[in-house]
């Protein structure tokens, strides 16, 4: 038995509120859930409304963060809050979290491992947007419980602000945080990823990077490199890079898939020493393109992650869909930005639930026994199949 559903409020946020999600949930499911994901704006009355949801739930694990943006079967929404649930005696669930990951990431990533069943066989993970290092809390995960882990989800937003970000497991508000379900039984995992993002010009080698800070391509100073390259735009950065994201290509791809890019988004600069951070870590000695897009092909890269996570699990019919999706896509589709849930939507069927928000970074493998990577500006779609 499987039985999965979505709830969103677009009004202010308070306990009465929270409780009334949470109720309409369970009038939708029949029963109390046996997971519920909670995903919601940062504003006024959050910790009221994540009380009342506790409250009224009556449910097994709670987990989520605060987003750049909301989905669910409602639609894409901003300044809302999203609840879906499972209620299913085929999955079993387990919860877990660290705090103060920015002191280790990687020791984050296993102890949040460790904290998870040994029997998992899929984990989504939301971790802060800012404090935060997904490469190094992948690596301490996978360092315990496997490469080939299939895990997803996103990193914590804040409507673009870029100060702080919030994250929920069980009843607790947390930040600086990682939380992370586990599922473990019997079910169908189907993944897909792509951005639309193009290569542009020659490749350029990172001379110079610590991190997810860029400080030399080609020996030049990496603010200069993106100087010359974006002309008159390039005071607008660090915002205009987010057009011209960095692709990078993956350690983890076919021979046949050499047109995969593993983006990275601009996330500050200082004009001092000429450096840029990224939203995810550059490795010295990478060849790198700068990489465009529009919304054209922002959106046929989404129907394309869609019909390949639908294609993975085969002729098991899909029962839930997560979205995750940066909000650098967000920032280019405008207007069109409801345009994407509905490619994803198209692609599996309006019946089926969906539930996700926009990220400052996404987690995801490219294909089946690959690496979960973290990207940027990229589509990313898990569904689970009964």
């Amino acid at each position: 038995m499987f039985k999965a559903a979505t709830v969103s409020s677009d009004g202010d946020f308070s306990r009465d509120r929270g409780r009334e999600l949470a109720l309409k949930l369970q009038n939708k499911l029949g029963q109390p859930p046996d997971a519920c994901w909670f995903f919601c704006a940062p504003k006024p009355g959050m910790q009221d409304l994540f009380d009342g949801i506790n409250e009224a739930a009556e449910a097994g694990p709670i987990v989520g963060c605060t987003t750049d943006g909301e989905m669910s079967a409602a639609g894409y929404r901003k300044g809302s809050a999203v609840l879906g649930g499972i209620v299913s005696d085929q999955i079993h669930f387990t919860i877990a979290h660290v705090e103060n990951i920015s002191c280790n990431h990687e020791l984050a990533g296993k102890q949040l491992a460790d904290k998870l069943s040994p029997t998992v066989q899929y984990v989504q993970l939301f971790t802060d947007g800012i404090s935060g290092n997904g490469c190094a809390i992948l690596r301490g995960i996978s360092s315990v419980l496997g490469e080939t882990l299939p895990i997803a989800g996103g990193t914590a937003g804040d409507n673009g602000k870029f100060q702080r970000t919030w994250q929920f497991a069980g009843n607790r508000l947390l930040t600086d945080a990682a939380v992370a379900i586990g599922f473990s039984g019997d079910f169908q995992l189907g993944t897909g990823v792509k951005s639309g993002w193009s290569p542009i010009g020659l490749a350029k080698k990172v001379t110079r990077a610590s991190g997810n800070i860029l400080y030399e391509l080609n020996g030049e100073p990496a603010l200069q490199v993106y100087e010359r390259f974006l002309g008159k735009h390039a005071e607008k950065l660090p915002a205009v890079g987010v057009e011209y994201p960095l692709g990078l290509v993956g350690r983890c791809l076919d021979e046949n898939d050499k047109d995969f890019y593993l983006l990275r988004a601009t996330m500050s600069v200082d004009r001092k020493n000429g450096s840029i951070q990224f939203a995810g870590e550059i490795p010295e000695g990478a060849l790198v393109h700068f990489t465009c897009g529009d919304s054209n092909s922002i959106l046929a890269a989404t129907a394309e992650a869609a019909r390949l996570a639908r294609s993975e699990m085969g002729d098991v019919p899909p029962a839930m869909i997560f979205f995750y999706s940066c909000m650098a896509r967000k920032i280019v589709l405008g207007q069109r930005t409801q345009e994407e849930l509905d490619r994803v939507r198209n692609v599996f069927g309006k019946e089926v639930p969906i539930l996700g928000f926009y990220t400052y970074g996404e987690y995801s493998r490219i294909s089946c026994n690959q690496p979960s990577l973290l990207h940027n500006e990229t589509a990313t779609i898990s569904a689970i199949g009964i």
